[in-house]
């Protein structure tokens, strides 16, 4: 017996249940629904911090993706979304570290390696199933049999085979190089897990005295020549915003054209910290890195604590010293520091001082170590202001902030606690130079603590190398982006590309397949068995740093189809054909799938990638819980439904666009779409709309019926074509659009007469053509709303005409039927009616009130038309009654349709002179608005410096009050015409 729709449609109660039954019925399984010999599909997953939950990104991401495949698996391919985690290194780390410290456990060095990795994986199996559960409460119609984890046995595999074959073709090596070093997890991370954020700072001006007392004539001169300042001096000034870097400055550089430092080019200047007799003297060079017009145009160059200074050391072969140890503070571990000039002096052929000379030199002095950074700072600017070689200024100094005294105050960060002069009851005539200043400072995205550029030994990829393949990848439109403006993003970072650094000093990851003798020789092998066997039986230690997490999700789309073994999924699913992912992975992620696809596989990991857009809040700022406007996709599924929240997302994926508004708006706005189909579904049902084995759309004959299927064949064309395109918002857009207003508000609203009305033939066309069009409505919407559409699949018609198969295994809908005579008529209706509620909601027309509808020049076919649809014509468009005259009468708005004029008389039912002060004053406020935000979008300082999003939502905004300035002069106009 066949049960009748619900009232209201459950999605909570719904959709665990759909869910099931596609597992059940094996509906993701690799290849389920492909027709004979069909090509494959792949997508695999950027594969989600197995700690982690979902959050809008993922949301959105993922939707897009699961679209793709449930399109694609309907149109009979043999598809594999590829689903997995990532074993997420420091993050991973992170999480059980915190749990260990909550439940008063010992940390993970007091429990040592084995078993604190023991635990990590307690807390994988644990945690694993959340994240995977989100996704599946979204819909994600991933191939679960097949899910892998980057750690995974398999996959470990994979990177130990990886790394090993890459080290003996010498693109895996060693070196002492500068790198993002995190004081509080102790370990080297990469940019991507650097935030840099603008913070206040200061910068502290400094005299390096030049060696042996020398002296020089210091001139500066002002645009036209002029002399605007001529002394003697026996220093050479710098600026820093890190005075405790100072006692690792190997030079001091000037631009090559600055003429004021030529004299003492080549000559030495003395640190001015520690011990008068250890300080070191250091040269002064020239580079084209300093800028001459900022600050003294001179800059220290401390090339193991700053990134820009270590390129000059490098150009300039200037000896680096690591100041600090892996905590961040002034190291005191003992180990002479001409050990570490010795290592550099391997990257340094040629540096200016002699390893013999550096021995006698401590680089850090005794009484600043163990010293945390920054309290060394405060000790190393009190001891130069206190010597007097800091930079003075008179007090009235109009142009810097200032530090009180020889002894100020510090805040935790080591910064001044700056007061003003005239703050104090006696202020000197001059004070050290302290400008405050907004510097942008790096910090560990998951420590929350400044990073540290630091000198250390680290494995790197030649990155270079393998990059050159995957350039021309791209190039050659082997793997495209979509936009294809991202494609000059992947030019650019591969084209600059520096060493990659993998090794991580975590205890969680892939420990580097490397062992040591007792000489320090490098054996590099997939098992310790076989680096022993290298190194002729002797007792060897392992390298106890891990990978890099990129370094195996670089693999992903080869690992995890068996490789390195010739599996048979290898062979059907590589190379797969989309990946979708942010914009902020092109070069982290994408750029390392394709370099290490290219070189073990031979060929491009996929062939497009689509950059999707970040979702931000309703106002385009960015989601942060410090702003109190995250939205968990979860929430949203919760109250308004997996269904809602995938099309809220989908239909604002405008490709090219940076950024995606979402809003609790949004999302009610998906479920008001899945209500609306529901209540049409039920009418349908309720009017006896049932599937008719063998229905054909060219059977039919009534005008209504071949409107209807032709209109259904081109959403469904529309539809296609844009997923092709990867147009998302266009494809949602187009099946909303048609089924919202054609369907639901056209045809059933017009099929009301013939359900209710004496014509059995005409009523059981109709309702067999209602049938037909809603199932090809489910197929056309299922991978955009996928719980809804398979429930109404599954419950529409008599239990004997039952679908055979579940909608997400039924076929892609390919109509061909077009009738255009019938399309023309009915459209003729359609915007007849449209055109008339339209007029008389901008005239303010009492919704009561009926009105004469007026064809004037309508030609016969026109007024055949009228007369078929007369009442359809009065009845929604609340036409007191419909007449043809050959002139417009006074007095009347109209609107011109087809051949003919439609004139409403109107005079007598509106306050005419109340209408036009009303659209008068409604202009005025249009043309304010457009006009305040043009004004700021021509103003380039604001296109510059705003956020892209924010941008973005104010041309919007323009584009919204222009559409509706259109209207009302439109309306305007048709009130002058009246007059």
């Amino acid at each position: 017996m066949h049960l009748m729709l619900d009232k209201t449609y459950d999605a909570a109660a719904v959709e665990p249940r759909i869910y099931e039954t596609w597992e059940k019925a094996g509906a993701f399984k690799a290849g389920a629904g492909a027709k004979q010999g069909a090509d494959a599909f792949t997508i695999v997953i950027p594969p989600p911090n197995v700690t982690g939950s979902l959050h809008m990104g993922h949301a959105l991401n993922n939707t897009l993706q699961d679209i793709l495949i449930r399109w694609k698996r309907m149109q009979g391919y043999d598809v594999l979304w590829q689903p997995g985690t990532d074993h997420a290194g420091i993050a991973t780390q992170m999480v059980v570290e915190r749990e260990l410290a909550a439940a008063n456990q010992p940390g993970r060095r007091d429990m040592g390696r084995e078993a604190f990795i023991a635990r990590v994986w307690e807390q994988k199996e644990k945690s694993e199933g959340t994240i995977l559960g989100q996704l599946k409460r979204l819909g994600a119609s991933c191939d679960w049999s097949r899910t892998e984890f980057t750690m995974s046995e398999n996959l470990s595999a994979a990177v130990l085979k990886v790394f090993v074959d890459l080290y003996n073709e010498g693109l895996i090596y060693r070196s002492k190089r500068l790198v993002n070093w995190d004081p509080k997890f102790e370990t080297a991370i990469s940019d991507l897990e650097v935030e840099n954020i603008e913070t206040d700072g200061h910068m502290w001006h400094f005299k390096y005295p030049l060696a042996g007392g020398e002296t020089y004539e210091y001139v500066e001169k002002d645009e036209d020549g002029n002399v605007t300042l001529r002394e003697t001096r026996d220093y050479i000034s710098i600026a820093t915003t890190r005075p405790e870097t100072m006692l690792g400055d190997g030079a001091v550089a000037v631009h090559p054209d600055d003429e004021r430092y030529k004299p003492i080019v080549g000559k030495l200047c003395e640190i001015p910290v520690g011990p008068k007799e250890h300080r070191r003297l250091i040269p002064i060079i020239t580079d084209e890195y300093p800028d001459p017009d900022f600050g003294s145009g001179a800059v220290k160059i401390t090339g193991a604590h700053d990134f820009n200074d270590y390129q000059v050391a490098l150009r300039g072969k200037i000896p680096m010293y690591r100041l600090m140890d892996t905590k961040g503070a002034m190291r005191a571990d003992g180990e002479p520091y001409s050990q570490e000039a010795k290592k550099a002096q391997s990257i340094l052929d040629g540096a200016q001082m002699t390893i013999n000379e550096i021995d006698a030199i401590n680089i850090v002095p005794d009484e600043l170590r163990g010293l945390d950074r920054y309290a060394a700072r405060k000790r190393v600017i009190d001891q130069i202001t206190a010597e007097g070689l800091a930079v003075m200024v008179p007090s009235d100094h109009p142009d810097v902030a200032w530090m009180q005294g020889l002894a100020p105050e510090w805040d935790e960060q080591g910064r001044a606690k700056i007061r003003k002069p005239g703050e104090d009851e006696v202020g000197p005539a001059a004070l050290p130079m302290v400008e405050a200043k907004k510097i942008m400072q790096p910090f560990g995205d998951r420590s929350k603590v400044v990073i540290e550029p630091m000198l250390t030994d680290q494995w790197f990829v030649d990155a270079k190398t393998l990059a050159q393949p995957a350039l021309k990848a791209v190039h050659d439109g082997e793997t495209r982006f979509v936009p294809g403006n991202w494609d000059k993003t992947y030019y650019n970072w591969l084209n600059d590309i520096q060493p990659w650094c993998i090794s991580r000093q975590l205890w969680w990851g892939h420990q580097i397949p490397v062992w040591y003798d007792q000489e320090g020789n490098e054996y590099c092998a997939e098992t310790e068995e076989q680096a022993v066997q290298m190194a002729g039986g002797k007792s060897l230690t392992r390298d106890e740093d891990v990978l890099d997490t990129w370094f195996s999700s670089a693999l992903w789309p080869f690992s995890t189809l068996g490789w390195p073994h010739q599996t048979p999924e290898l062979a059907r699913y590589y190379k797969t054909d989309v990946l979708i992912t942010g914009f902020d992975i092109i070069f982290f992620w994408v750029a390392r799938m394709m370099m290490q696809g290219i070189h073990f596989m031979k060929e491009v990991p996929f062939h497009t990638v689509y950059i999707n857009s970040i979702v931000v809040d309703k106002n385009g700022k960015k989601m942060s819980k410090s702003l109190g406007n995250v939205l968990d996709p979860l929430d949203l599924i919760d109250r308004y439904g997996a269904d809602a929240t995938r099309f809220a997302l989908a239909s604002q994926e405008v490709q090219g666009r940076r950024t995606l508004r979402m809003s609790d708006q949004a999302a009610e706005s998906g479920q008001r779409f899945a209500t609306k189909l529901w209540n049409a579904a039920r009418f349908a049902e309720m009017n006896g709309c049932r599937r008719v084995e063998g229905f054909e759309p060219s059977s039919t004959r009534h005008t209504l019926n071949r409107w209807i299927a032709t209109e259904t064949a081109k959403a469904i064309a529309e539809v296609t074509k844009a997923l092709d395109e990867y147009r998302f918002n266009d494809a949602s857009n187009g099946a909303y659009r048609f089924i919202w207003n054609t369907f639901c508000d056209w045809y059933l609203e017009l099929a009301k007469p013939i359900f209710n009305g004496d014509d059995e033939a005409a009523k059981a066309e109709t309702r067999a053509m209602a049938a037909w069009a809603l199932d090809e409505i489910l197929k056309m919407l299922h991978p955009f709303m996928p719980f809804l559409t398979e429930e109404l699949w599954a419950r529409l018609g008599d239990e004997g005409a039952k679908p055979d198969r579940l909608l997400i295994l039924t076929e892609w809908p390919v109509s061909q039927f077009h009738d255009e005579d019938a399309a023309d008529e009915i459209n003729w209706l359609v915007s007849l009616i449209s055109e008339i509620r339209s007029v008389r909601a901008e005239m303010n027309v009492p919704a009561g009130a009926k009105v004469p509808v007026l064809l004037v020049g309508a030609g016969p076919a026109t007024q055949q038309r009228a007369e078929r649809h007369r009442a359809a014509i009065e009845r929604l468009a609340r036409a007191e009654s419909v007449a043809f005259q050959d002139a417009a009468p006074s007095g009347c708005a109209q609107i011109v349709i087809g051949d003919a004029t439609v004139c409403l008389p109107l005079a007598d039912v509106i306050d005419l002179g109340a209408e036009k002060a009303r659209l008068a004053k409604e202009i005025v406020k249009l043309e304010g608005e457009i006009s305040r935000i043009e004004k700021k979008l021509g103003n380039p300082k604001f296109v510059e410096k705003a956020p892209e999003e924010v941008v973005d939502g104010e041309r919007e905004k323009v584009a919204e009050f222009s559409q509706r300035l259109d209207k009302v002069k439109l309306a305007q106009s048709r009130l002058s015409e009246m007059a």
